[in-house]
């Protein structure tokens, strides 16, 4: 069940299956691949900011990034059986 990062439930591991670069701006873009961002990647989201949510505090790998959530909107996952 392929879901959008921002709709992924916290504490749910999963995979990225996509990223819609099209929908980033090239300094967003530029800034999630430089952070390890790209198809096959172990993603969890921790948590979010209270009344909305933004940002998102996610991590990939062994990091911890904060992103917005018009960015996780962008990122495909797929939840993993952990």
């Amino acid at each position: 069940m392929a879901l959008r990062l921002d709709q992924l439930p916290f504490r749910t591991p999963a995979v990225v299956t996509a990223i819609d670069w099209s929908r980033l701006s090239d300094g967003d873009a530029r800034r999630l691949r430089n952070l390890g961002f790209d198809e096959g990647v172990g993603i969890e989201s921790l948590h979010g900011a209270p009344f909305g949510g933004d940002p998102l505090a996610v991590r990939i790998g062994r990091m911890m990034v904060a992103m917005r959530r018009a960015q996780a909107q962008a990122v495909s996952v797929e939840p993993v059986a952990s």
